[in-house]
């Protein structure tokens, strides 16, 4: 099986609403990110995100004020992912406390909190404190976007303040999966085809159905996956390198010279084959992104 590629008017009227929404891509991750406590199903949200925005827009005559309508697509997003894997959930918001009238300046205690560190906080509280001090969102900015007061607000600041400063070196990070000793062999033996330029050996590491997502790019499945490594074999600077990220094997991709990954590749396998390929070339963001 193959991809089968859209019509060609659905594909440019993607490709515009991509065009439309590239700014506001890192953001969104950052927001994502810190919801999730993960950089990598930060990113699952986001696409998540965009896929609803670009089939609502569909429907409708109008295109909405883009980055409130997004966000709020990106919080209820990332909601329904923390349901499904039983992550701290939504705490009800608070009653209204009278507070100073100032706008309540940025705490730098989020810039610097690790990813898994925002996971000890609920949810509501959580999508305050990186609206405001990550993001610099107004307080009226994310009263409307909670559907909440801005004095409801100031509290759900305070409240997430201090419980990020108190447990900020003990959140729980996300649960890694698909890192069993037999997942972890096939990647090194992938690691070691690839550096080789082995690209026969990689390809018979994969699964006959085996899918492929160039982040924010494009997705293929099947024989058509082949041609995603025609593009690593005219770059002879590249080279994998196994690591962890968020607890979960990933592949750093280094060019020579460089003591930093540019970005990562995240492999999943089905019974001793690489069912899955996630490769973050074009999210750049990625590697911003602090654990």
């Amino acid at each position: 099986m193959t991809a089968v590629a859209p019509p060609p008017d659905l594909a440019a009227a993607r490709e515009r609403f991509l065009g439309m929404v590239d700014d506001l891509r890192p953001d969104l991750h950052r927001y994502a990110s810190r919801l999730v406590g993960s950089a990598i199903d930060g990113e699952d949200i986001v696409q998540d995100t965009l896929a609803k925005a670009f089939y609502a827009l569909s429907l409708s005559a109008e295109v909405p004020p883009l980055r409130p309508w997004l966000f709020r697509i990106a919080r209820n997003t990332a909601i329904d992912f923390l349901r499904r894997y039983d992550h701290r959930m939504v705490d009800s918001l608070p009653d209204a406390e009278p507070m100073a009238p100032d706008d309540f300046p940025r705490d730098p205690t989020a810039l610097t909190a690790g990813l898994s560190a925002f996971m000890a906080l609920p949810v509501t509280q959580r999508s305050a404190v990186i609206l405001k001090d990550v993001l610099d969102a107004s307080l009226a900015e994310i009263a409307e976007h909670l559907g909440t007061t801005v004095e409801a607000v100031k509290a759900l600041l305070v409240r997430g303040r201090a419980a990020l400063r108190a447990h900020g070196g003990e959140a729980r990070p996300i649960t890694a999966t698909n890192g069993s000793p037999q997942h972890r062999a096939l990647v090194e033996q992938y690691v070691a085809l690839f550096n080789r330029r082995d690209w026969p050996g990689v390809q018979a590491l994969l699964l006959e159905e085996v899918r492929l997502d160039l982040v924010a790019k494009s997705q293929r499945q099947g024989k058509s996956v082949g041609g995603y490594f025609a593009r690593y074999a005219q770059d002879p600077d590249v080279t994998l390198r196994l690591g962890r990220c968020e607890g979960r094997e990933v592949l750093g991709v280094f060019r020579s010279g460089g003591a930093s990954p540019e970005y990562i590749i995240v492999l999943e396998s089905e019974g001793g084959r690489v069912s899955f390929i996630r490769d973050f070339r074009y999210v750049p963001y990625m590697a911003e992104v602090e654990e």
